[in-house]
């Protein structure tokens, strides 16, 4: 899957977690999948963790940290709560 197709998995609502970059709209924000996995948890165990979350989710959540990291201009797609 392309990166800009992956990032459309990354959505803002101001109602879940005072607007942070969430995955798909869901309660769980991109930082939380990040930490994680900084922390050591690899992908496999998010997903057990997880069973809403797929692959392609934690994939965008690193794309996601690279373009912030790499100050590229990133789109977001605003969700209404």
């Amino acid at each position: 899957m392309e990166d800009e197709e992956l990032l459309k998995r990354i959505t803002f609502n101001p109602q879940i977690f005072g607007g942070k970059p969430i995955v798909r709209g869901m309660r769980i924000a991109v930082e939380h999948i990040l930490g994680m996995l900084a922390a050591g948890s690899t992908a496999e165990e998010l997903l057990e963790g997880y069973p809403f979350l797929e692959k392609e989710d934690i994939q965008a959540c690193l794309v996601y940290a690279y373009r912030m990291v790499a100050h590229e201009r990133i789109e977001p797609a605003i969700l209404a709560g």
